[in-house]
């Protein structure tokens, strides 16, 4: 169960301060641990992720359309879907620290759902439709802006750094590969560690808790150096 200082630490994080705590609450409440409570059932944060979503959609489309105004449909719909897909979402939670302030069930617990994508980046879509209902649309969106449309160039090209490497790399006319080089802890929380080559040369290392987000980390730190061949 949350304590008052906890939500309020919250609080301070996301920059709002709810007039109905129940509804910040019920956003941080994953479904294993309602379904658990036997007596005094708590509301999950499933219906307010719905809200949310659809809250995300319509103000990072109307920031896209006012903040690129040369941008074609199909060029703002692609930079819209890297910037709220699940892994950017849960990129974006996890500077919030959200994953710390669930509430989860013993199996979900067990099995580190605290930290997965999937969980997290409901749980921000969650706290979105929260706002929203606790003070309107204006609130929500200065939270978008704040913690989800803010930093785009670092985070585009974190978030596409896998495909904008491959590009690079081909037409280069070089051979990226990536390879496993350690893995780490229980099942339930594995950290992998990722090395990116090109042409059998280390340019870049990452790690993540799946293969993927460490592939991705690797691709990263490989983009922000000069790669072999480049023009000095």
């Amino acid at each position: 169960m949350y304590k008052l200082k906890e939500l309020k630490e919250l609080e301070e994080k996301i920059g709002y301060e709810f007039r109905n705590r129940k509804l910040l609450m019920q956003a941080l409440t994953h479904s294993s641990f309602s379904n658990e409570q036997k007596i005094n059932k708590f509301k999950n944060y499933e219906r307010l992720e719905f809200l949310g979503d659809a809250v995300l959609e319509l103000v990072s489309s109307q920031f896209f359309f006012e903040t690129y105004p040369d941008m074609s449909e199909g060029q703002m719909t692609r930079i819209r879907s890297s910037m709220v897909c699940e892994p950017a979402l849960a990129f974006c939670a996890r500077d919030l620290s959200l994953g710390n302030y669930l509430l989860l069930g013993r199996g979900e617990e067990s099995t580190g759902g605290r930290g997965r994508d999937s969980i997290i980046s409901d749980v921000m879509e969650a706290v979105i439709g929260a706002i929203y209902l606790d003070g309107g649309i204006e609130c929500a969106e200065k939270f978008i802006k704040k913690f989800v449309l803010s930093d785009l160039e670092n985070k585009q090209l974190f978030y596409d750094s896998k495909t904008i490497l491959q590009e690079k790399v081909q037409k280069d006319g070089k051979c990226l590969t990536y390879e496993l080089i350690s893995e780490a802890g229980p099942d339930h929380d594995k950290i992998f560690i990722v090395e990116a080559k090109i042409d059998g040369k280390t340019v870049g290392k990452g790690q993540g808790r799946n293969k993927k987000s460490a592939e991705q980390q690797a691709a990263y730190q490989a983009l922000l150096k000069k790669m072999p061949g480049d023009k000095v």
